[in-house]
């Protein structure tokens, strides 16, 4: 239990591949622990259903928090959903009344202090930037992965929602991930990396050379190029890199994590000598495989936006859920937004901003938003 306030917290419950049974027992976990309210988004019979549903499974618990499920839950209904396979922006557009965009729109109205979707990345992208607009001085949002490392957590930006960059968006990410590592990791002066093929200056594409010079002119506590290797071996505290290259990087990483503990598991399987090992490891093994499991490191944290958005797996279950959610309730604590816009005016290096961040300003602290590249990636399936 937590002494802290509560956070509101829109919760897309229609959008994932096990919505909307996942995103509302999730979400109704981390209400039970008092560290949220709960702005439920969708069909509302369909999350009516779920909701008894939940309270049907877990008595106990809700007999317990049966007051604080009352004040604290609240259904607000969207009149359409938004499918993996649709195009992000234009769907966006065409659909105001879709579950992502109400969430999202909830945030902008300041209903809510944060977001969460199972959805279409690139709609959630998308639907963050026609309703709660950019931070001013970030041309592109950026989606940001924790993984961990021998020595704790290092943090992957972009993983997923550019495709294309220009190097001014990779020295962007430097500083949105070295706000991002001071307030949600707890590193005081965080190391930043370049994702590259070789830790030379002038390894690497025409963007990696670029974007190095730009790194290393800033104030950041840049350490140069890092290969590969270093995404978990604790070599640096955040790993800089376009949204094509991280994504290809965080699914191989996890389907590495996910061979290995599978392959372990079927030897020792295989013998009474493998059986009677494998009982003495597991106790060992067991942390190690949930550090390494998605749905227990949370939803990633769109980064960028004015305002908390944080986008999780779309095959998410309820334990996945719940984890985005308690994302979402640090994120809104500890005012990530609000750091990097911060950040962002005190002359960090940010490169020219477009000309669409130039006009339509919403606050001194938006820029209008931009369209996502209709070739964005998915950080998260």
């Amino acid at each position: 239990m937590t002494t802290a306030a509560p956070v509101r917290v829109a919760v897309d419950a229609m959008g994932g591949e096990n919505d909307p049974q996942a995103a509302v027992w999730g979400a109704l976990d981390v209400v039970a622990e008092g560290q949220a309210r709960a702005l439920l988004v969708g069909d509302p019979p369909r999350l009516q259903a779920a909701f008894d549903g939940w309270r049907t499974a877990h008595p106990a618990v809700a007999r317990g928090a049966d007051e604080r499920l009352r004040s604290s839950v609240e259904i607000v209904p969207a009149g359409s959903v938004i499918t993996m396979d649709e195009h992000p922006a234009h769907a966006v557009r065409s659909k105001p009344d879709a579950s992502v965009v109400v969430a999202t729109r909830l945030v902008a109205e300041a209903r809510a202090a944060a977001c969460v979707s199972a959805g279409n990345s690139g709609a959630t992208l998308a639907a963050a930037l026609f309703t709660v607009g950019r931070i001013r001085g970030i041309d592109r949002p950026a989606i940001g992965a924790d993984l961990p490392t021998a020595t704790g957590t290092s943090f992957l930006v972009d993983a997923g929602a550019n495709a294309d960059c220009h190097p001014e968006w990779l020295s962007q990410f430097g500083v949105m991930g070295d706000v991002y590592a001071r307030l949600m990791l707890g590193i005081d002066t965080p190391r930043i990396g370049l994702l590259s093929n070789g830790e030379e200056p002038e390894k690497g594409s025409h963007l990696a050379q670029e974007a190095h010079r730009l790194l290393g002119a800033s104030q950041l506590r840049f350490v140069g190029n890092v290969e590969g290797t270093a995404l978990l071996s604790g070599a640096c505290d955040v790993i800089v890199t376009d949204g094509f290259t991280g994504n290809i990087a965080l699914k191989t990483a996890e389907g590495v994590a996910q061979f290995l503990f599978s392959a372990i598991s079927h030897e020792a399987r295989g013998s009474l000598l493998g059986k009677a090992g494998g009982a003495l490891l597991a106790p060992r093994l067991r942390p190690l495989r949930d550090r390494a499991d998605y749905r227990r490191t949370g939803g990633a944290l769109l980064l960028g936006v004015a305002g908390e958005v944080v986008v999780a797996h779309g095959r998410s279950d309820a334990l996945a859920m719940a984890g985005a959610v308690r994302v979402a309730v640090r994120a809104a604590r500890q005012g990530v937004s609000a750091r990097i816009a911060t950040a962002m005016r005190a002359g960090q290096p940010a490169g020219p901003t477009s000309s669409a961040g130039r006009s339509r300003r919403r606050s001194p602290a938006r820029a209008a938003p931009a369209d996502p590249p209709a070739s964005s990636g998915s950080a998260t399936g």
